[in-house]
């Protein structure tokens, strides 16, 4: 099982922190580094700073939003920066849900989710393989463009830059049952969003066999404190905000997927908090037991035995957000040396 460090997305402005951690978790044996976005800072451009200041560690998308760009503009920041780096990208996209699609990007939500993103998804590997120019007449996406409020003088392209890859790693981030299927056939790898070690076939309807070489590379947040109800609340902020403040209460992949993980009282209590806007509350609804059934925390031995049963099931890439280099390199020590913890 390899090691990532998950950066996601910036908040009130770039952290100090992101490339020092970049750095030591290359230094560290590291196999990749992630960034993501919302609706603030970029995927692309972050990643691109840590490349210049790495020179082995790969470095993906976790995710970027497909609403955000053309299928074409996406391969074209993948070209590039896949040229730059010397070959280290791996490409993680995602759907996003209706609040921000709309909201931020204000454009309409996939009535065929699952269309547009094999659609999407096929546009990009046409590009990064550039055996000919782009043609796809498709529900959501057209290349040339043919809609009544055209032009009608598009003409089919291929990239005038050759790129480095054609076999690019493509990663979806998929939580139904449905778009995982679809993933399992269309990308090479999947990025889970809340991922439980010991419940991952229940929850998730994973076939037994994957396809060769597939990813699956799950988020994890690891912190190595004594305190493990405290070490928790980082973890029961960001599911408070997913649940509560990323998606309609009408809909909402991240809740649903709580609720099929056993906890759909309680997701349907912390929407109700954060809609309220009493998000401290939402915060504290979230049940410890289901932050810690998703996250590494605690003191060095039980992070060891915890870190076992992820190592048990079909993880390949184990993507770690971590506030400081100490629980980085006990994880690097844990899945490197095979020590217990004593």
């Amino acid at each position: 099982m390899r090691l990532g460090l998950a950066l996601g997305y910036w908040g009130r402005g770039p952290s100090p922190a992101h490339l020092d951690l970049a750095r030591e978790a290359e230094r560290l044996g590291y196999d990749s580094v992630w960034t993501a976005e919302a609706w603030g800072s970029d995927a692309f451009t972050a990643l691109t700073w840590i490349a210049a200041h790495t020179s082995r560690i790969r470095l993906g998308t976790a995710v970027a939003q497909m609403a955000a760009r053309a299928p074409t503009t996406t391969a074209m920041h993948a070209l590039t920066l896949d040229h730059l780096s010397g070959g280290r990208v791996l490409l993680g996209l995602g759907l996003s849900g209706p609040q921000v699609v709309e909201g931020w990007y204000g454009r309409p939500f996939p009535r065929s989710p699952l269309t547009a993103t094999r659609e999407y998804v096929d546009v990009v590997r046409q590009v990064l393989r550039r055996e000919a120019p782009v043609r796809l007449d498709g529900r959501h996406h057209s290349h040339p463009y043919t809609g009544q409020d055209g032009t009608g003088l598009g003409k089919a392209l291929k990239p005038i830059t050759h790129p480095l890859r054609a076999d690019v790693p493509v990663l979806l981030g998929a939580e139904g049952p449905r778009n995982i299927a679809q993933t399992l056939t269309i990308a090479d790898g999947w990025l889970p969003l809340y991922w439980t070690p010991d419940r991952w076939s229940e929850v998730y309807a994973l076939p037994d066999t994957l396809p060769e070489g597939f990813l699956v590379a799950p988020m994890v947040r690891a912190q190595v404190c004594e305190d493990v109800p405290a070490g928790l609340l980082p973890v029961k902020a960001m599911l408070g905000f997913y649940i509560g403040g990323m998606g309609h209460a009408s809909r909402n992949f991240h809740a649903d997927l709580m609720g099929r993980m056993g906890y759909g009282t309680e997701a349907g209590r912390v929407q109700e908090l954060f809609a309220a806007g009493r998000r401290e509350e939402a915060v504290r609804a979230v049940p410890d037991a289901f932050a810690d059934e998703i996250s590494l925390v605690g003191p060095r031995k039980r992070i060891a035995g915890r870190l076992e049963s992820w190592r048990r099931g079909p993880v390949t890439d184990l993507l770690v957000t971590s506030p400081d280099s100490a629980t980085l390199r006990l994880l690097a020590e844990l899945n490197g040396f095979g020590l217990d913890g004593d």
